[in-house]
């Protein structure tokens, strides 16, 4: 009988050891689920913000006397929540926000900063060819004592041989392949000088171009053998620019700036044809149809290399287009294309950034990317809000 009691009472020792130890890891483990829930219900608070800021990016014009804000927003499926709000930092905004679930309580940070179209020197979707011994390097037009620009080309393409860098090609920073792709294949080095060449973990978003709101002209702008002056005034949507030789070549010369045209056709440059920005004056071209430069044309700044916002070009059409754009001496400017096939001669070196489906450099000279460009302000074409840095709890 006594061992019998012994027994018994050493078995409810030990099971209520192993209840009280099972209860022990559930309340362990349902503190931890719910802590790791309401980390997740702060990323969604922080996502959400960063969703609401660049929704208000779209109205026209920018302002921030009024912030996204949102208290207690209940998470789908779950009985998490979270709150958010933003408020102006620094170095453009700050974020806070608080998710709950249960009784545990996580608080994650964020500071956000503007990011534009022109991040990279050149991107593409698909092919990037370099012509041989071409040098690829940066500046900064803002800061002259800038000697350390951050440079870099890439593709989204993953396919073999989608970047060619013929012999002699130098680039004074890193090549990027797409999402997955193996450097040693996307890209056919044949002799080339580089950083780092790896892919990406992220794509940059290629946002759609909407050409903005202007007067209908109902014509397109025909010059042949003569000049056509064009100042702030003449801003509209035309059918076309054709530009013709005669005995003289025919000119599109902008004299203001600010000068936008959204060209529902293509622009066609005979031979020695110029559209040609003086010095002081601007030009953003909305082009839906494809860019045709004859030998010897000139699409251009008159006293290259200028600023390279001087000369925008923005491709809007549905389909792919083909942008053949030649310059008689140095080329400054920036064209967003990502669904055009782009081609670029220039008499020597170019200036400026490049968005497109495929580009192909053929130039006499070098190509140099301007890292001011990487400064925007809520009134640029594309831009949008990104996390510059994130912080889990209270950030210093």
């Amino acid at each position: 009988m006594s061992l019998a009691v012994l027994a018994t009472m050493l078995l409810l020792a030990t099971g209520v050891g192993l209840l009280s130890l099972g209860l022990r890891s559930r309340i362990y483990s349902t503190r931890v689920t719910s802590d790791i829930v309401a980390r997740c219900a702060a990323d969604a608070g922080l996502t959400t913000a960063l969703f609401e800021m660049n929704e208000k990016l779209k109205v026209k014009s920018w302002s921030d006397r009024i912030l996204p804000t949102q208290t207690n927003q209940q998470l789908s499926n779950c009985d998490a929540s979270f709150s958010y709000k933003v408020v102006p930092g620094a170095d453009g905004y700050f974020v806070e926000s608080i998710g709950t679930s249960g009784g545990s309580e996580k608080r994650v940070y964020a500071s956000l900063e503007l990011q534009g179209l022109f991040e990279h020197a050149i991107l593409t979707r698909e092919t990037l060819i370099l012509k041989a011994g071409t040098l690829v390097d940066g500046y900064n037009s803002l800061d002259a004592l800038d000697t350390d620009a951050d440079v870099d080309i890439g593709s989204q393409s993953t396919s073999d041989a989608t970047i060619i860098l013929n012999k002699g090609v130098t680039v004074s920073g890193d090549v990027v392949v797409g999402i997955g792709g193996n450097p040693d294949t996307a890209i056919k080095d044949l002799g080339a000088t580089t950083g780092d060449q790896y892919a990406a973990t992220q794509d940059d978003p290629l946002p759609v171009i909407t050409p903005p709101t202007l007067p209908y002209k109902g014509t397109a702008l025909s010059a042949k053998g003569q000049t056509i002056t064009l100042t702030a005034g003449d801003s509209g949507r035309y059918t076309g620019i054709d530009l013709k030789n005669a005995s003289t070549p025919g000119v599109l010369e902008i004299s203001d700036p600010g000068v936008v045209l959204y060209v529902t056709g293509d622009i066609t440059l005979g031979q020695s044809c110029e559209i040609l920005v003086k010095d002081g004056a601007s030009l953003t071209i909305y082009a839906e149809g494809d860019i045709r430069c004859a030998n010897g044309s000139d699409i251009n700044s008159e006293n290259p290399p200028e600023a390279a916002s001087t000369l925008q070009l923005y491709a809007t059409g549905d389909s792919t287009q083909t942008f053949d754009i030649k310059a008689k001496s140095e080329f400054t400017g920036v064209i967003y294309a990502p669904n055009a096939d782009i081609e670029l001669y220039a008499g020597a070196d170019a200036y400026g950034s490049i968005v497109a489906n495929t580009f192909e450099f053929k130039s006499g000279g070098d190509y140099h990317y301007d890292e001011a460009l990487r400064k925007v302000e809520t009134d640029d074409e594309g831009v949008r809000f990104v996390v510059k840095r994130w912080y889990e709890n209270t950030p210093e």
